[in-house]
């Protein structure tokens, strides 16, 4: 039954034709599933059933029936005898052209087999099948049976119904404060008669005419620029380069006005949930009505009514993380990329693609524009917006007047914390001053928990997760050993597991938990609180600090990353950065970069108010590129030396770069089959392979890893090249190896 792949079906085959115009006793057509598949496969359709490219339909697969969707028509290549029938045809709209060009378009560039790329678009299978419809009930013109007493709480729901419309029978016991029992025993009496209730309709749509705030002279320039290209219904990537607090959101809400007074669908990729909640709010004030979300914590419910609704256009607007981009739009007309810099839109498991460049793809192929937005960019897009592939919408100064914040390095080798604390004298004075002036303090550390390592005094023995090269995390809150790569948790042994020694186990550096202590110690009546990803769990519980914060509820907030940005307090004057060197280690090719983003997003928290901020940079090397462009505020001048030194070494945006990784439970099977890679690798003047080698996280979850990383001239196809390096290999079924193109980590 196997057909052609998925991909290499003629572009006009792939619009709008319905396939029950072939002719002939066989009509095929060329399913794809949402399974590890490179191929599509041939159905034949049954008299009757009309179908066209992008319908989902359930198909037989061995002894089960799976979901898929028409991709073409049949290859014909499949005797007629052996073809199994189509089962049925889902009554949804079907998937629409551009979204099938463009799962093609990933999964060719990525490497990935084109059903791992359809079920990130199929992830909602009960979406496929309309709801069901509610029972609810209405009060009868029947008398109570013979023997029937109509007690209290039977009258009290007659009386609910005697002007209302129909209602549920969990809503007439809530609001007739009695048991479902008491409704349903009406019903059997008949003095209740049933009904069905069609669902619900999408949430009210976002008003894109209601005004918005009064624009500085900038954001209305570069508001008014976005709206044009909008409304020019043609391709255009924009980067919105602000400074932190610089109104960038307010600006790319003027673009989202004019694509929904189109009556177009709007994407708004956030790299966290963690952003979402100020960004939810701010967003149903200006437009009287909030987007539709889309991320992982979202009920199984939520999920599919979102999902059919996009489907349908009943849905405007929708905000999510970075699988949002794979959801059916009817008429998608905008992207926005909000802190398009974040390593978070980088998806390392399954199909290993980087949702900005792929959302710049996919407005690519639908002819729209996309708007990338950040106060620090990557420095690919700052180089596509230097040589004019991007265009740079640029807003130099914070709103309102506000200044931004006074950046100064705290030299840890002169300006020593004490013995087991790890506050500098001079950032404890500047905490204590700020809280005199009844201001608010941030301190950040992107340490989760207590201590990153728990070791022996007696022997050295370090607590290390079994299934990864990664240490132990102490939670001190939570009683437990983590580990952040796998999740596994485990008590704290109260002995030492390789001497046996008790009392000898020994917390090593500081996590936030540990920070939050030494706060408690020193600022006893400060109400301080901790804000970090295992201690807020689901965006109501982020919401509920946020709004603490802002209602300076709090007087300092310990936390990782999840503050980093987005966030707007207007009395949070001070940010203190406990280890600014933390991601300068391990040789990353983006170390510095990342660095000088985080801190830089970091540090814009401060002085957003009527109040100046001030940042200190707790470092033992001051001297560091990083350190020295954050405290002269010089962003261009730090990028143009990065950019100077990924040049020199043919470093990406330069050049190009694939990973391979090698994994599997037999250490021994993936070396051979990582060495047999390691000869076959092709290898020219400009074309070299590193590798193999362990990767820095040798073994995760259980499985070894090697790494060989392929890299070669900008402009090189190496797709092909790795796909003819593939081919000269065996690969057993034990081992699996990843295709990383564009590899963001090195781990």
């Amino acid at each position: 039954m196997r057909a052609s792949h998925a991909s290499s079906a003629p572009a006009d085959l792939l619009g709008h034709v319905p396939l029950h115009q072939e002719r002939g006793p066989d009509v095929r057509v060329s399913v794809l599933l949402p399974l590890p598949l490179r191929e599509a496969y041939d159905y034949r359709v049954p008299p009757g059933l009309d179908l066209q490219p992008g319908d989902y339909v359930e198909v037989p697969l061995g002894p089960r029936r799976v979901i898929g969707v028409v991709w073409g028509p049949g290859g014909g290549t499949v005797e007629s005898g052996r073809l199994k029938a189509v089962v049925r045809r889902f009554d949804v709209p079907p998937m629409p052209e551009v979204e099938r060009r463009f799962i093609d378009w990933v999964a060719a560039y990525t490497m990935t087999m084109p059903g791992m790329v359809l079920k990130m678009a199929v992830s909602v299978p009960a979406a496929l099948d309309p709801p069901k419809p509610t029972i609810a009930y209405h009060r009868s013109t029947a008398e109570p049976p013979p023997g029937f007493k109509l007690t209290e709480a039977r009258k009290r729901v007659l009386a609910l119904l005697d002007d209302g419309p129909p209602r549920t029978a969990s809503e007439l016991a809530d609001e007739a404060g009695c048991g479902v029992t008491v409704v349903r025993g009406l019903a059997e009496a008949g003095m209740l008669e049933p009904v069905l209730l069609q669902p619900a309709s999408a949430s009210p749509h976002p008003e894109w005419d209601r005004p918005g705030p009064t624009l500085s002279p900038d954001q209305q320039a570069s508001a008014d620029f976005l709206r044009q290209k909008v409304e020019a219904r043609a391709y255009a990537t924009v980067l919105l380069d602000g400074v932190t607090g610089s109104g960038k959101t307010e600006v790319y809400y003027e673009a989202i006005a004019a694509c929904l007074e189109q009556g177009r669908q709007v994407l708004v990729l956030l790299p966290e949930i963690a952003l979402s909640a100020q960004w939810l709010d701010r967003f149903a004030k200006r437009f009287g009505a909030p987007p539709a979300e889309w991320h992982s914590d979202l009920t199984g419910a939520a999920r599919r009514d979102t999902w059919r609704a996009v489907a349908k256009g009943e849905i405007p607007v929708v905000v999510g993380a970075r699988s949002a981009l794979f959801l059916p739009y009817r008429d998608l007309g905008l992207i926005i990329v909000d802190e398009e810099h974040d390593a978070a839109y980088k998806q390392e498991e399954g199909a290993i693609y980087h949702a900005r460049d792929m959302a710049v793809a996919r407005a690519h192929l639908g002819q729209i524009p996309i708007v990338l937005v950040s106060a620090t960019p990557a420095l690919e897009t700052q180089v596509n917006a230097d040589s004019r592939r991007y265009i740079r919408v640029h807003l130099p100064g914070r709103h309102g007047g506000a200044m931004l914040p006074d950046v100064k390095l705290i030299d840890l080798r002169a300006d020593r914390p004490p013995p087991r604390h790890w506050l500098a004298p001079s950032l404890k004075k500047a905490l204590t001053e700020t809280l005199a002036e009844g201001e608010q303090a941030m301190l950040f550390l992107n340490r989760r928990g207590y201590a990153p390592l728990t070791l022996c005094r007696a022997c050295g023995h370090r607590l290390q997760c079994p299934n990864c090269t990664a240490w132990l995390v102490e939670h001190r809150l939570a009683r437990k050993l983590q580990c952040h790569h796998c999740g596994l948790a485990q008590p704290l042994p109260e002995a030492c597991p390789n001497c046996g020694e008790h009392g000898t186990l020994a917390a090593c550096g500081p996590g936030v938990e540990r920070i939050a202590e030494e706060v408690a110690e020193l600022f006893p009546d400060a109400r301080a609180a901790i804000m970090a990803s295992d201690t807020l769990f689901g965006p109501k519980a982020i919401q509920e600090m946020i709004r603490k914060i802002a209602d300076h509820e709090l007087d300092i907030v310990i936390g990782t990353q999840v503050m980093a940005k987005g966030h707007h307090f207007p009395m949070l004057t001070l940010v203190g950065v406990v280890d600014a060197d933390l991601g300068l280690a391990g040789g990353d090719l983006r170390a510095g970069e990342r660095t000088y983003q985080l801190l830089h997003q970091v540090a814009g928290r401060a002085g957003r108010g009527e109040r100046p901020g001030t940042v200190y940079l707790q470092t033992y090397m001051p001297e560091h590129l990083v350190m020295q462009a954050l405290a002269a505020g010089d962003r261009d001048g730090f990028y143009q030396l990065e950019a100077e030194m990924r040049l020199e070494a043919a470093m990406p945006p330069f050049g190009r770069l694939a990973a391979l990784i090698v994994s599997g439970e037999d250490a021994a099977l993936v070396d051979r089959v990582a060495m047999a890679l390691g000869r076959a690798a092709p290898r020219s003047d400009t074309v070299a392979v590193l590798g193999p080698a362990p990767a820095p996280l040798a073994l995760l979850r259980g499985r070894h890893r090697r790494r060989l990383l392929l890299k070669a001239p900008r402009g090189t196809p190496i797709q092909s090249l790795i796909a003819g390096w593939l081919e000269q290999v065996e690969v057993p079924p034990a081992v699996r190896v990843q295709v990383d193109v564009d590899p963001y980590s090195f781990l």
